[in-house]
């Protein structure tokens, strides 16, 4: 019971990986919140969770509906006096190559993804802040991280969740609040017709869910993104190559061309602790080329 008494907020829980979440956590002693936009879905996960003797109540809303996000912290706080893990899950697709995706359908898929994961994480930030213990899990994916084809609107928002995930990390880390990011492959209804019938069995949902205790317990990492399927676990970063000094003479286009080579090595790539890293190392490098150190030959 590593979560015991642990209070969790799964959103899109109704079904497919929301449930294998919320089924999981219960089984580890969390008391859950079961969000979904279905009042039957919701309720027999509340169902599942009661006859395993587990906790579990359930809250029905769209997590763009600020209100009703507020709605369902508040219950929670008043239940149980915390919030102490929210997984933001809940997500929709809408498939289609760019030329032909409307603005519309672009819009509602970050919507849903990244401001929905946005309004829940400020509802529960504060009392999250004044406890001084949280775990925020953000779910990205593959199409943000690398591209898939057809989904440039849900690649963009599960992109913009990491960078979300990588600010949050940093400014709730003196408040004991660790944010990370899951990138699941599962088989759920958004991924029907998609792959053969014996891969989706062994992409089933509850083989994602055990990659949760590393990222939600009370020894939580932050700041990773955990990618999971089937039963495997890796961890995706975003890297820095050591690159190269070129200066900013009229030339400095020739020599990124010619030594694209150095700077493309990923021997020694590294993960900045923070963005503004970048600067502060191209800044340091420019000073140095102003007292008389060596630059790259011509």
């Amino acid at each position: 019971m590593a979560l015991d008494r642990r209070v969790a907020i799964v959103t899109g829980a109704g079904g497919g990986l929301g449930r294998a979440h919320a089924l999981y956590l219960a089984s580890k002693g969390a008391q859950l919140v079961v969000n979904d936009l279905s009042e039957q879905a919701a309720a027999a996960v509340v169902d599942e969770i009661r006859a395993g003797g587990g906790t579990a109540i359930a809250a029905i809303g769209s997590v763009t509906d600020e209100q009703a996000v507020a709605a369902m912290v508040d219950t929670a706080l008043a239940r149980w006096g915390s919030v102490d893990i929210l997984i933001n899950n809940a997500g929709i697709l809408r498939d289609k190559s760019f030329a032909k995706m409307t603005m519309a359908d672009f819009r509602t898929v970050v919507d849903v993804h990244l401001m929905g994961a946005a309004i829940c994480t400020k509802a529960v930030w504060e009392p999250m802040r004044s406890r001084r213990y949280g775990r925020i899990v953000m779910t990205t994916s593959s199409s943000g991280l690398y591209g898939n084809f057809g989904q440039a609107n849900y690649g963009a928002a599960k992109m913009a969740l990491v960078g979300l995930m990588q600010t949050l990390s940093i400014e709730g880390e003196k408040y004991g609040i660790r944010v990370n990011c899951l990138a699941p492959t599962a088989a759920t209804q958004m991924t029907e017709g998609v792959l053969d019938e014996e891969s989706l069995r062994m992409l089933a949902p509850d083989r994602v869910s055990p990659g949760l205790l590393r990222l939600v317990g009370d020894d939580a990492l932050t700041r990773t993104i955990l990618c999971a399927g089937a039963g495997h676990f890796a961890v995706a970063e975003v890297t820095l190559t050591q690159g190269a000094y070129v200066g900013h003479d009229a030339d400095a286009d020739v020599q990124v061309v010619r030594h694209w080579p150095t700077i493309t090595e990923r021997a020694g790539a590294f993960v900045p602790p923070y963005g503004f890293f970048q600067a502060e190392r191209e800044v340091a490098a420019a000073q140095r080329d102003a007292e008389p150190v060596a630059r790259l030959s011509a």
